[in-house]
């Protein structure tokens, strides 16, 4: 008794902690709340927030949003006010969240909103106070949730403009009358109903028309039920995960409603022989019926069907049927279908693809009469086969064939089995394993389509059909094209060996070309248009060469980027490497690149040119004198600057023009070498030696002499040989700081006169005091004894 009262309090203290607990957990969640945000929602009209891992939905959300991806975060709530301020709110992407729980008013403020998705979340049930004030909603996905129903009533009812809804989940299983209310029009009504087990007839009535049904559905008493409500409604009515066990039903009662059920898929289902028959009667019964289609599924037994059955219950009006990756597990031991030929004549299209098929009974075969469609890609043929297949007879409607991805390995055996076949004018015979090909081969007259491509043909040969209008030969191994074919219009050479464009003469009427992929390098202008009726070509992904003449051509030519496809983008240089990997349509060479030759010629021009002017310049001053004078002074150079007195033989070398030789020799002359004692004069006409190079003779002669005699005159300043002489003295004896130069001045020259080109002797005669011959006799004596004097010291 004594404990009791301690016990209450106990029990009061922890209510209380429990409750600061949870108001304590409350606002820290709220906190949270507030603090997480989307940082790509700033100012963007998409806003992105998928995998970011919030836990509630981020705020901020404005008026500029019209797309918000919260998909695959771990959002658990969904509060009014979260996306209250997002009115003009187009797309809402909730789904891979942890949603178990949504406001009744959370969605009262996007009457914008087109598409939502609550997909694969944990909504256990569906309220219509969500979608009330979604007025213009188009798409709703609330499939991968944990609803087992739609609850009592509708709960799209105000969904007015709903185009697709998807809903469902394995644990979906009760589907009532109203579901579907305020719903009459879908263009997709989806349902992943696997597991369910109730179904009031009536319920998808409602919906007036519904342009592609899938369900997913394993009852078959709960698939009759739905095809009689959906045989005035749906248009594509697609079957999935059932096993079709179905006897002693009817699908169709009487009403005075049209069908309108055109096509029937069944994706994943399971047949078998003991009710093959069935399911056939059953759909005759709906004479709206056009296509059957059958996708994954399984086919039990091995073909021994109640023919009788099928065949009293009248003609079919199905046209077309698919069967694709059919698996019979017993493939091997099917039979031959006897019996339902009958059922067969007004088939038009027929597929059975990937589903092991080697041979089709002659006998069956030649009851296809109207058939112009045959697909059997994927399949076990093989030429042996082909024989009892296409038989004489058989398929005599037959337009298209397709034996495409077969184990066929002669074209000629197939070729002559598909002559049989009159009105065939499209053939599809690729990814078989042909190799070499014979030189002629047998065709159907109006074969105008013919798909060869990954078939090993390392060499076409006059094998393939001339009618043809289109041609696909890609993935192979040719390294040329030389057919004749003067009807085709279409040929794809992709994926080969080839080096350059066919030959447009012999494909004349050609349209559109593909050699994507080949070995191409470059194309000209004269090959484009040598195709006359050219208005596509794809030659792409080839290894282009971008020289300067393809560039040229095809960054210039009018409507290129019309005709090539995939340009610009898919036509890459390859070379030069400086342009390796640049789009051709944006490379620029340089004038060297282009013009190579032109500009080696230009320079060399140039060049040329150039030294022809330097040798016109050099001969008319003389520059081949100056170089050989200046060669000669640097030989001199290396010698003794005052050569010993032994080596003298002369007293003076007289330099003078030819013009003023008649005072020189008989005046000059004649006055100093009989003079006594006499001077030892050398004149060049006398002293040099012959044979000799004149330079050395001059500078010789220079050497071998006391003095230079230099007699200046208007001739002197005029001649060349006389301005050498007096260079080389120069050289020689002017460097040397010596008197060893004479100037005789035979007549008055002033120095301005003298021409630019005697700049040495203009100098000479600013620093020298030279002798001036005197006209008059008295005077002439005082000259010859200054110029002895001159000569003697």
């Amino acid at each position: 008794m004594f404990n009791q009262p301690k016990q209450k309090s106990t029990a009061t203290h922890t209510w209380q902690v429990w409750a600061m607990y949870v108001v304590l957990t409350v606002s820290l969640s709220e906190e949270q709340a507030l603090k997480q945000a989307c940082p790509s929602c700033d100012a963007t009209q998409s806003c992105n927030c998928s995998s970011m891992g919030l836990d509630f939905v981020p705020s901020g959300l404005t008026d500029k949003i019209t797309l918000l991806d919260l998909s695959r975060n771990r959002i658990k709530h969904i509060r009014a006010h979260d996306l209250q301020q997002a009115v003009n709110l187009r797309t809402l992407l909730l789904q891979s969240n942890k949603i178990s729980s949504i406001d009744e008013d959370s969605f009262v403020s996007l009457g914008k909103l087109e598409l939502l998705d609550l997909s694969n979340n944990n909504l256990a049930h569906l309220s219509p106070g969500w979608f009330e004030h979604l007025v213009s909603l188009q798409h709703l996905h609330i499939h991968g949730n944990c609803y087992s129903n739609l609850g009592e009533s509708s709960p799209f009812s105000s969904l007015r403009n709903l185009s697709s809804l998807h809903l469902g989940n394995p644990r979906f299983s009760t589907i009532r009358q109203g579901n579907f209310e305020g719903i009459t029009l879908l263009d997709q009504l989806w349902i992943e109903g696997s597991n369910l087990s109730v179904y009031e007839p009536g319920s998808l009535k409602s919906i007036k028309k519904i342009n592609h049904m899938i369900i997913s559905i394993r009852r078959v008493d709960l698939f009759s039920a739905i095809v009689r409500d959906l045989l005035h409604s749906a248009i594509w009515l697609e079957i999935r995960e059932i096993k079709l066990d179905i006897e002693n039903e009817k699908l169709v009662q009487n009403s005075i409603l049209p069908l309108t059920i055109q096509k029937m898929t069944f994706t994943r289902a399971s047949f078998s022989d003991k009710y093959a028959s069935q399911i056939m009667v059953l759909l005759k019964e709906i004479t709206s019926l056009r296509e059957l289609e059958s996708i994954d599924s399984v086919l039990e037994g091995n073909g021994n069907w109640n023919t009788k059955l099928i065949e009293i219950s009248g003609q079919s009006s199905v046209e077309t049927v698919s069967v694709i990756n059919m698996t019979i597990p017993h493939f091997y031991l099917f039979l031959d279908l006897k019996g339902l030929e009958s059922q067969i004549s007004k088939l038009k299209r027929l597929s059975i693809a990937s589903s092991k098929v080697f041979m089709v009974p002659c006998t069956l075969s030649r009851n296809f009469l109207s058939l112009v469609y045959l697909d059997f890609h994927d399949n076990l043929f093989v030429n042996n086969r082909l024989s009892e297949t296409i038989c004489k007879g058989a398929w005599p409607s037959l337009q298209t064939l397709n034996l495409s991805k077969n184990s066929l390995k002669s074209l000629n055996q197939t070729a002559k089995y598909v002559a049989n076949l009159p009105k065939l004018n499209n053939l599809d015979i690729s990814q078989n394993n042909f190799g070499e090909i014979p030189d002629v081969c047998e065709w159907p007259a109006k074969l105008k389509y013919l798909n060869l491509s990954r078939t090993r043909i390392s060499k076409l040969t006059a094998c393939v059909p001339s009618t043809l209008e289109v041609l696909d030969i890609s993935a192979n191994n040719l390294k040329e094209f030389n057919l004749h074919l003067p009807f085709l219009k279409e040929l794809y050479l992709a994926k080969n060996q080839l080096k350059a464009l066919p030959d447009a003469a012999s494909i004349p009427n050609l349209v559109a070309l593909s050699i994507r992929g080949n070995k191409l390098n470059s194309f000209s202008k004269e090959e484009l248009e040598s195709f006359k009726k050219m208005e596509l070509l794809d030659a792409s992904a080839n290894n282009f060469i971008c020289s300067c003449e393809f560039l040229s051509f095809i960054q210039h030519q009018a409507g290129i980027g019309q005709m090539l496809e995939g340009w610009p983008e898919s036509y890459i240089c390859d070379s030069p490497l400086a342009v390796r990997g640049a789009q051709v349509g944006a490379v620029q060479l340089s004038l060297m690149e282009c013009h190579r030759s032109l500009v080696v010629s230009l320079i060399c021009a140039v060049v040329f040119l150039a030294i022809l002017i330097l040798v016109a310049i050099g001969y008319k001053y003389h520059a081949v004198w100056y170089m050989r004078m200046t060669w000669a002074w640097l030989q001199a150079k290396r010698k003794p600057k005052r050569a010993p007195p032994k080596d003298i033989c002369y007293d003076a070398f007289v330099s003078y023009s030819e013009n003023d030789s008649n005072w020189v020799e008989n005046v000059m002359v004649q006055e100093l070498e009989q003079a006594c004692p006499p001077f030892r004069l050398c004149l060049h006409k006398r002293d040099f030696v012959p044979g000799k190079w004149i330079v050395d003779n001059i500078i010789d002669s220079i050497e071998k002499s006391h003095k230079t005699l230099f007699v200046l005159s208007e001739h002197f300043v005029q001649s060349e040989w006389c301005k050498y002489e007096l260079d080389f003295s120069h050289f020689r004896l002017f460097d040397e700081n010596n008197d060893a130069a004479i100037l005789i001045l035979l007549e008055p020259i002033q120095s301005q006169a003298i021409p630019k080109r005697f700049c040495k002797l203009r100098k000479i005669m600013n620093t020298k005091t030279y002798l001036e011959w005197p006209r008059e006799e008295e005077q002439q004596e005082m000259f010859w004894e200054n110029l002895k004097a001159a000569l003697k010291s």
